[in-house]
């Protein structure tokens, strides 16, 4: 099985949703999994509870300033690194087996393509890799044979009912999309919507950007791009 392969782990931004599901799920298999490696934008607090609680070798922070008082409180139980180059050691670690790219939108380039470099498995959580470098991402995926897992929820899902299949056994796929706010509304009823309206989401509580980008299908659009890199499928949702 997958989980039995990949043992030592490395989460880009573990201070965020993704990061803190993930070591959740992780505390309750810590004899499965080991985790290595944590990197964060700047909440340094709860980073450090963190630390206390999985031990890792090295850690990262973004924000400078707040990694140099990170590695007052501790220096002396982990390596500290800073900056776009300290997420970057991070993500290409030399003693992991699994990094997880859960880092907010442009700056998850950068750290998920040197993984991928350096022959990871690689759980893609940031859909802007893709979206934005998504060619040059699976080739190099595709040389250094690093695998490449999604995590987003749509193409977790995709890939799990594929299970490995060919091709040959898909026709194409379909993304579902919640239908957000405006779901029912008639053309006539469009006419006078806001952005307060946008922003009443009837099922998730999200940030302004992604409730916006999920009234319009923005969001949706997104995530056909990611598809696309992901399972080699064309933008109408055909395999090729």
């Amino acid at each position: 099985m997958l989980s039995e392969k990949l043992k030592r782990v490395v989460i880009l931004g573990s201070t965020g949703s993704i990061g803190r599901s993930a070591l959740n799920v992780i505390s309750r298999y810590r004899d499965r999994f080991r985790v290595v490696g944590l990197a964060a934008g700047r909440n340094i607090d709860i980073l450090e509870a963190q630390i206390r609680d999985f031990s890792p070798e090295v850690v990262a922070v973004a924000d400078k300033s707040k990694a140099q008082e990170l590695w007052k409180r501790v220096g002396k139980v982990c390596e500290v690194l800073s900056g776009e180059n300290g997420i970057v050691a991070a993500a290409e670690y030399c003693d992991s087996d699994f990094v997880l790219s859960a880092l907010v939108g442009f700056s998850g380039l950068l750290p998920t393509l040197h993984a991928v470099r350096a022959g990871k498995a690689v759980g893609l959580a940031n859909k802007e890799t893709l979206v934005t470098a998504g060619d040059i991402v699976m080739r190099e995926a595709r040389q250094h044979n690093a695998m490449m897992i999604p995590v987003d929820s749509e193409h977790s899902a995709i890939f799990q009912c594929l299970d490995g299949k060919g091709r040959g056994y898909v026709k194409r796929i379909i993304l579902t999309a919640s239908g957000g706010p405006f779901k029912g509304m008639k053309t006539e009823e469009m006419k006078n919507v806001g952005p307060d309206d946008a922003l009443q989401h009837p099922s998730w509580k999200m940030g302004k950007k992604v409730t916006i980008d999920s009234a319009t299908l923005m969001n949706k659009g997104l995530e056909v791009i990611e598809a696309t890199h992901f399972f080699s499928i064309d933008r109408r949702g055909s395999m090729s």
